[in-house]
């Protein structure tokens, strides 16, 4: 029988979030019912709430989660009734031309639930990333869901469905940071900070945060940077060549997402170096460079998504590194809310106050 749950909407372009009713249909052959733990607070339910993604409105926000099966289609083998599972938005489906050339991490044709959750009156609601989960209960396919230790935070773990997985992918898999690399970060929000986590994590031994907010240097120094910039005071590039002994750092991270930080990232890296791109840039945004520049420099120039991560794969070890304390993802939760608080958790993400706030269920 259809179910309804409390969740979290955006109906409206820049409009204020409410808590509404909705209805969960029954799964579909291959669809899953989670019973939502807790969901981290990410930038992207905040742009689909303004309208930066489309303007497919309502918007069941929330994605970055974790929870327990409840409920599976009769085709489904993937997961069982009871088992933990964190969600993922790249539910890979094997047979798209990026799988069959084995790089599944980019698949073009990811699984979504085959059914829509609908507001009480009947509308569809679009879930942000394919998954809808500031709600008691969400409907997702079962690719959706990867089975990881039950013993672990909810709250914690959790983060992984979205931006501490982007950001610790950025390091370990896009840019393929290894021993005693060195490598900078610029911009130290939950992204730029897990990049710097997975950097430490892979063995990098000069470790640079770049952002203008003393804070979060702060923050970044507790997750792993071995040394900080300030560039609000400092021309950060140069100041990533000094620390570099004046050559540029192996890798760099650029988690803004703006020109004038790919810039910076792009002639902060030695010759032949790596740039990884992972914050997200808006349609408006342009770059204009000398083309020799791109020539006489080498290296590789990157775009990262969702760390190029396959959660099957990823998901597991990261808990489980977490687990042996040698991932400190416990550091990303500031602050546990509930469902009414998410609009003033937007305010603080925007004022740059907290790394993650996370929804409890």
């Amino acid at each position: 029988m259809p179910q309804q749950v409390r969740a979290v909407v955006a109906k409206a372009k820049g409009e204020p979030v409410s808590i509404e009713t909705i209805t969960i249909p029954d799964p579909g052959p291959f669809d899953v019912i989670v019973k939502v733990a807790a969901c981290g607070v990410c930038h992207t339910d905040l742009h689909y709430r303004e309208g930066g993604i489309n303007d497919e409105f309502p918007f069941l926000l929330g994605h970055e989660a974790s929870g327990v099966v409840e409920s599976i289609g009769d085709a489904v083998t993937h997961v069982e009734i009871g088992d933990f599972v964190v969600l993922n938005w790249r539910a890979v489906c094997g047979e798209c031309r990026a799988c069959k050339r084995g790089k599944p991490w980019y698949c073009f044709d990811t699984h979504n639930a085959s059914k829509k959750m609908t507001l009480d009156d009947g509308t569809e609601l679009s879930p942000a990333l394919g998954i809808g989960a500031f709600a008691d209960k969400t409907l997702v396919h079962e690719g959706q869901c990867t089975k990881v230790n039950p013993d672990s935070d909810p709250a914690v773990v959790g983060l992984l469905g979205c931006g501490v997985m982007a950001g610790l992918g950025a390091a370990m898999n896009t840019g393929n940071v290894s021993r005693g690399d060195s490598v900078a970060v610029i911009g130290c929000g939950g992204v730029g900070d897990a990049a710097i986590a997975g950097a430490r994590l892979a063995g990098a031994t000069t470790i640079i945060a770049v952002d203008r907010d003393s804070g979060k240097l702060e923050w970044a120094k507790d997750l792993g940077a071995t040394h900080t910039v300030d560039a609000s005071s400092v021309d950060a590039v140069a100041a990533v060549q000094e620390l570099t002994g004046g050559f540029g750092a192996d890798v760099v991270i650029d988690a803004v997402g703006r020109p004038e930080t790919w810039k910076q990232a792009f002639y902060a890296r030695d010759l032949a170096g790596t740039v990884v791109l992972v914050g997200v840039p808006t349609p408006d945004m342009t770059l204009e460079m000398p083309l020799i520049d791109f020539f006489s420099r080498g290296g590789s120039l990157k775009s990262s998504w969702y760390g190029d991560c396959l959660p099957e794969r990823d998901f597991p070890l990261l808990v489980d590194l977490y687990e042996q304390g040698r991932l400190p993802l416990e550091k990303f939760v500031t602050e546990r809310i509930g469902l009414e608080d998410i609009e003033a958790a937007f305010e603080k993400m925007h004022k740059g106050t907290v790394l993650r706030s996370v929804v409890e269920l």
